[in-house]
């Protein structure tokens, strides 16, 4: 069995792990950390396959946006700051593990793209064109074969955003709203008011 057989193996055993226990843990710090694991394994196997830029994109967009999604949440969850800085020391052990394994796939994948994983006999076939690079292909086939497709799911989610906006946003009496046209006009008479405050007594509301 050769490297390259061996990093997939690897790769594949730790993206089954690692879904297995972001559906299991109870703890929402640990999925994400081994959803984040999943990711990059993922990635790893499209460098092993010859496509660096989709691997790229998905570390960046995907891992990326797991962190700030996780972020939110948190944020949202209006979580103890104060309390979860002492549990710092509990995740730790896991995320140095995580980390540990992340390095380790890292360094068997490289070692699998050095030796011909990615410019080797398995990459050459998926590309119809052999000097073509992974971007231009992408590009050929979103924005010429499936341009209407991609057109249509980028509608899709248009117009999600706009619902979700809409369903969101409610008008109430109580809330006090900006009012960009008095705000434009406001001047500096307008907005300042000079008051002279006799001892002994207070500003009347």
């Amino acid at each position: 069995m050769d490297l390259q057989a061996i990093a997939f193996w690897v790769l594949a055993i730790v993206i089954v792990v690692s879904a297995l226990a972001v559906i299991s843990a109870r703890n929402p710090v640990h999925s994400v950390l081994f959803l984040i694991t999943a990711f990059f394994s993922a990635a790893g196997l499209f460098v092993l396959l010859g496509a660096e830029f989709l691997a790229m994109l998905l570390v960046i967009v995907y891992v990326g946006a797991v962190a700030v999604l996780f972020l939110f949440v948190v944020m949202m969850l209006d979580v103890d700051f104060a309390a979860l800085k002492e549990g710092f020391a509990r995740y730790l052990p896991l995320g140095a593990l995580v980390a540990g394994a992340l390095v380790i796939e890292m360094v068997i994948v490289s070692m699998a793209v050095a030796q011909g994983g990615a410019a080797g006999r398995h990459a050459m076939p998926l590309t119809a064109t052999p000097h073509a690079t992974n971007v231009e292909m992408i590009g050929r086939v979103l924005y010429t074969d499936y341009i209407y497709y991609f057109q249509a799911a980028g509608l899709v989610l248009l117009v999600a955003m706009i619902g979700a906006i809409v369903l969101t946003l409610k008008h109430r009496p109580d809330v006090r709203r900006q009012n960009v046209a008095d705000q434009v006009a406001r001047t500096p008479a307008k907005g300042m008011r000079v008051v002279q405050i006799k001892p002994g007594e207070g500003l009347a509301p």
